[in-house]
């Protein structure tokens, strides 16, 4: 999976909807809101899920249960589930947000161009994620552990079985391998000389 990387204040900025998916996962959902000034995002609870907004560009205020609170660049805000909420651009210019839902509220890559769009729209997240999991690739990943553990099994019973005479023998061996390999390098003219009596 690729996941979701961007400059979020960017993203933002370019935005020109009322709101835009960029991002759907399981468990959350990232998206981007443009508020015209004077506009708001109309007052709304999510019983079921939490929200955090940041303001990227421009000034306004969020009400949180009755709560009014200044907000403008850089600002970030989290209102939890069940809590009457909503944002209003309290300035001359248009007021943009980056805003997570967990989990997600809205269809993956929904673009609502105004708030009126998005205030007669009943859709509503449906299970449909940016990044489908892929089932092969889980069940690769299930047979190489199998696959690994059988292996460490084996190897495991294997050097069990072997005695230990055995491997003392194998190893003696070794030294003598390697003064005969150094005896026939010593016999072999060196690569310079072979070649000065090639000419």
């Amino acid at each position: 999976m690729k996941g979701f990387v961007d400059n979020i204040e960017d993203a933002a900025i370019r935005n020109s909807n009322f709101r835009q998916v960029l991002y759907t996962a399981e468990r959350m959902q990232l998206v981007v809101m443009a508020l015209e000034p004077g506009e708001d995002i109309g007052e709304e609870v999510h019983s079921d899920r939490d929200q955090y907004f940041r303001v990227e560009k421009g000034k306004g205020e969020i009400w949180i249960d009755g709560t009014k609170t200044k907000i403008r660049k850089n600002s970030a805000m989290i209102v939890p589930a069940g809590t009457r909420h909503n944002v209003l651009n309290s300035g001359g210019k248009v007021l943009r947000l980056a805003t997570i839902y967990a989990p997600p509220e809205h269809q993956d890559a929904i673009v609502h161009r105004t708030k009126a769009d998005a205030h007669s729209s009943e859709e509503h997240f449906d299970g449909t994620v940016t990044e489908p999991k892929a089932k092969r690739r889980s069940a690769k990943r299930a047979t190489g552990q199998a696959t690994a553990k059988s292996t460490a099994k084996s190897t495991a019973k294997s050097t069990a079985k072997t005695p230990a005479k055995t491997t003392a023998k194998t190893t003696a061996k070794k030294p003598a391998t390697r003064s005969a390999a150094k005896k026939t390098a010593a016999k072999r003219p060196a690569t310079s000389a072979r070649s000065a009596e090639t000419d």
